[in-house]
């Protein structure tokens, strides 16, 4: 015998907060006519984006900020990793001139010690761990806990990529220097900093990788072979190797934040795949991911942290074309193309485009194994509910609501007036409850929580969100011979 036990948690509060991961980006200034630091806020502020990373501690980058809600992460550049790693008064003077002086005015919210240094030419590696280590016992030193230090590592850092699950970093960096910098993220409360680029890897391998596949388009997707879990997007397959990685040294509780990210709007003739569409298209569907789609499948919990890269084209960056054209906006402050920030903008922009035809974002999800024993299936693409996006207004939601519970075929009895879950009696609750029960009845696939920008995923059961009124409901299969 088949039934279905229905728990109807129901959760009151005062304003909207979400649980979906964080978009920022990053503000490079290697250029000769970019817009003065305090338009650039404005800028920042107009477009919602509430995070941005910049490559050194630029003072009036800082000045600038100081004030707003923007929260900033700065950099402590690679040649002054030595002197850093040397001795803790020189760290102890740096911060004190280069975030005390600053903080908490302007928000430094983290401290990225060098840039991908295991590439670095001058052969810095050796100073990494000791450098951050300083930096974190000056701050410590001056009563500062709320600032986070970590360090940007390049994907080059892992040995093996494909699959994902055999992600593992390069030997020679493993017990030097990933371990001891492992342990001290571990034990500061940090995280990786990872940048990740499915540019390169589809440039480089454009005969194998589908285009839909690195722009996160809607596609087939690539099988796991080792845990079944299929990928929608390179993107997340690259992520997941990091955890992997991570993993096989036993640091599974170490979090990761994509640090740099980014597709080139314009490139040389062979560089595939650059252009105004697809780098589009890929930060688009990638906003949406990160804002709607909860974690990786190997972290599900895990809500991403997104830096997308970069801010502005950047006229006076070497190398080839398209590295003077990663920016989202012109130098003087037109979009290169249209790319939402937050929740609100992304309830007014379209959904992705494959092919000529409309299509939800892919979420990549992994397949449900078969029952293993007793009565309780269970599904490894981990603990995921489908809530209302109440800033869309009221039209759009009953109109997502609408098609929930009529074409959607979502179970809409229990909030019917007079029944289990109608209290609370709001559009919002019921929105969340009739998107939810569709979600799980789709078995939590690529794109069944999205209604036009109208839902989105939580990874972590809604109390955890105490300012967010919403009904969340459990859908629990019991199958009963």
């Amino acid at each position: 015998m088949a039934f279905t036990l229905l728990i109807c948690l129901l959760f009151t509060a005062i304003t909207s907060s979400t649980g979906t991961g964080i978009i920022g980006v990053n503000y490079g200034r290697i250029a000769d006519n970019l817009p003065d630091p305090s338009k650039v806020v404005q800028l920042l502020e107009s477009n919602d984006i509430s995070h941005i990373k910049i490559f050194d501690t630029d003072s009036t980058v800082l000045k600038a900020l100081s004030g707003s809600k923007i929260a900033v992460t700065v950099c402590l550049p690679n040649e002054l990793l030595k002197s850093a790693a040397a001795d803790q008064s020189f760290t102890d003077g740096w911060v004190q001139s280069n975030i005390l002086s600053y903080h908490p005015s302007t928000i430094i919210d983290a401290i990225a010690v060098g840039n991908e240094v295991f590439v670095d030419p001058k052969n810095t590696t050796d100073f990494l761990v000791p450098a951050m280590k300083n930096v974190y016992a000056s701050l410590v030193k001056n009563n500062v806990n709320n600032i986070s230090v970590s360090s940007p590592i390049a994907l080059s850092a892992l040995a093996t990529s494909y699959p994902s699950s055999s992600g593992s970093f390069k030997q020679d960096l493993v017990e030097p220097v990933m371990k001891p910098m492992l342990s001290f993220l571990k034990k500061t409360g940090s995280y990786l900093m990872v940048n990740v680029y499915p540019f390169f890897a589809y440039g480089a391998n454009s005969d194998t990788i589908s285009l839909d596949y690195a722009l996160l388009r809607e596609n087939d997707g690539v099988k796991d072979p080792n845990t079944g879990i299929i990928y929608k997007s390179l993107f997340e397959a690259q992520i997941d190797a990091v955890y992997a990685a991570m993993n096989a040294l036993q640091f599974n509780d170490v979090r990761l934040v994509v640090s740099e990210t980014g597709w080139p709007s314009k490139g040389d003739s062979d560089e595939i795949g650059a252009g105004e569409d697809n780098a589009a298209q890929y930060n688009g569907n990638l906003v949406r991911r990160v804002l709607t789609g909860g974690g990786s499948p190997m972290r599900p919990n895990d809500s991403l942290t997104v830096y997308l890269f970069a801010l502005f084209n950047e006229n006076q960056k070497s190398g080839p074309t398209s590295e003077r054209n990663y920016g989202l906006f012109y130098p003087n402050e037109q979009k290169v193309y249209n790319v939402p920030f937050s929740l609100e903008a992304l309830a007014d922009f379209p959904s992705a485009v494959s092919n000529g035809s409309k299509t939800t974002v892919p979420v990549a999800v992994p397949v449900a194994p078969s029952p293993s024993s007793g009565d309780v299936s269970e599904s490894s693409i981990g603990q995921t509910w489908c809530v209302a996006n109440g800033k869309v207004g009221q039209k759009k939601l009953q109109d997502a609501l609408d098609f929930a519970c009529g074409e959607g075929g979502a179970d809409c009895r229990p909030i019917q007036s007079g029944d289990t879950c109608y209290n609370p009696n709001t559009l919002e609750a019921h929105a969340s409850y009739a998107f939810n029960s569709y979600y799980q009845k789709q078995a939590r696939v690529s794109g069944s929580c999205d209604f036009g920008g109208a839902a989105y995923v939580v990874s972590q059961p809604p109390r955890t969100y105490p300012k967010f009124s919403l009904t969340v409901f459990w859908y629990l299969n019991l199958e009963n011979d």
